[in-house]
């Protein structure tokens, strides 16, 4: 294992180069116009597991996009390892506020990655984290030092909710047997502050649809005497949420746990400065349920945000008219032990509830997903912290994250397997965002660090 940082300094500007020509295709899975460009993208993920050093690498069609099975079984004796990542992208929008165009990355160098940071999108969520493994795998087979047997599996659908993959993982349990199950596409809390995430959020995501007269109304003839729906949209959103910023849906926090004092000190042992936090987004104070604090309100307590709202004229210039719809996206990010469908019920029966008369409201549920906890004393927990600390010193705080990851739940029900979730980017990284980017640094981290779980994970399951 010695040879692995002379392995990554050979081939760093190879191991650049490929991530930056997977980074140009734009496999955006919510826009049916990139269509073509995901499924090349597949075949591009295909090609690269075969030369990094699977036996087997093969497309697997769903009735979307098709998933990417890969395999190096060494010994039927050994332990396998499941490696789980996407290869489809959030949309770019809006696209002028990235500094550069989001499918041409470059690398550019910023305060928090002086060795340079790829800007493109898809460059932490989730292309370079799972090209990571694909370098790993690559660096263990090419010097003989893959300790047990590897799987991959890599979808094209995780940024559009997964709806196939579940198919797809009850129909294969045989083929996606394995021990453990290793994802990254998390974070962890600073370059010098490895951390490793032990919980994840749930997820419901619905849209909603107000609708008022049957036409679009001049707003001087017949303002003041008809419901305006977008008027009447936002007030019931508004509504939501009471004077302490809590939820106020009947029964949405019937099911949530509440961390003991101990736990909740446990977690205030994570570095975080609010004055750098406030900093990086430009705001002038924090904001959230009362009670908690800002790294509590971004992981084991559940929210309701409006991801997207519209309706009327938009367009430049004036237009005076009473729209006769609105619409707006909202997600709720769910803690554990809140069931996804559960809630979104109770919110389609509340959110119907309080429209007032002289309109209709629809609900229509999108995708969702159950939250998860994993524990640390498995020996997958303990392989990982060994793995950190060899390579960055220091032991990882474990820490939960704010992110959802709907499929390990199901992982752990349909294939009885843990999940370690072994990221490597930052909360600065603008995933989702406008000039996401990933540090080389990172990148490169990453692909020292995974061998060393293997290596770990391997003599730890054969005591």
């Amino acid at each position: 294992m010695d040879s692995i940082k002379k392995y990554i300094s050979e081939h760093k500007n190879r191991f650049l180069d490929e991530l930056i020509d997977l980074l140009k295709m734009p496999s955006i899975s919510a826009d049916t116009a990139y269509t073509q460009d995901v499924i090349e993208t597949a075949s591009n993920v295909k090609e690269a597991l075969l030369k990094a050093g699977c036996d087997i690498s093969e497309i697997c069609e769903t009735d979307g996009y098709p998933i990417i099975y890969g395999e190096k079984i060494i010994d039927s004796e050994l332990p396998t390892v499941l490696v789980y990542g996407h290869y489809d992208v959030q949309p770019a929008d809006p696209i002028n506020l990235w500094t550069s165009p989001p499918f041409e990355p470059v690398i550019k160098k910023t305060e928090l990655h002086p060795d340079g940071a790829i800007f493109a999108r898809g460059a932490c969520d989730d292309k370079g984290q799972m090209y990571m493994h694909v370098k790993a795998l690559e660096y263990m087979v090419k010097t003989n030092n893959l300790p047990c047997n590897v799987k991959f599996m890599i979808e094209g659908e995780e940024e559009v909710g997964s709806n196939n993959l579940s198919i797809f993982v009850a129909n294969n349990k045989e083929k996606l047997a394995n021990d453990i199950i290793l994802i990254s596409d998390t974070g962890m809390i600073a370059n010098d502050v490895p951390s490793i995430t032990t919980g994840l959020r749930g997820l419901s995501y619905v849209e909603v649809e107000v609708t008022g007269p049957n036409r679009d109304l001049h707003s001087g003839l017949y303002g003041g005497a008809v419901a305006n729906p977008i008027n009447i949209l936002t007030k019931m959103i508004a509504s939501l949420h009471d004077e302490n910023n809590h939820i106020t849906i009947p029964g949405f926090y019937d099911k949530v746990e509440e961390l003991s004092k101990e736990e909740r000190a446990e977690m205030a042992k994570a570095p975080f400065s609010i004055e750098n936090y406030q900093k990086a987004l430009d705001i002038d104070a924090v904001y959230g349920e009362e009670g908690y604090t800002t790294n509590e309100r971004n992981s084991i307590r559940p929210t309701l945000d409006v991801n997207g709202i519209w309706g009327g004229y938009t367009g430049e210039g004036a237009k005076t008219v009473i729209a006769s719809k609105a619409y707006a996206k909202i997600s709720m990010r769910l803690v554990p032990n809140q069931d996804w469908q559960e809630i979104t019920h109770l919110f389609k029966t509340h959110f119907e509830n309080i429209a007032p008369k002289g309109v209709t409201v629809e609900v229509k549920p999108h995708h969702g997903g159950q939250g998860y906890v994993t524990p640390i004393n498995t020996i997958g927990y303990q392989a990982t912290s060994k793995a950190y600390e060899t390579t960055f010193g220091k032991k990882p705080i474990p820490q939960r994250s704010g992110g959802s990851i709907p499929i390990v739940s199901l992982f752990e029900k349909e294939l009885n397997s843990k999940t370690i979730l072994m990221g490597f980017g930052l909360d600065s990284d603008a995933i989702h965002s406008p000039n996401e980017h990933f540090g080389v640094w990172n990148y490169l981290k990453g692909i020292e660090t995974i061998p060393y779980f293997y290596k770990y994970y391997t003599e730890l399951f054969k005591k």
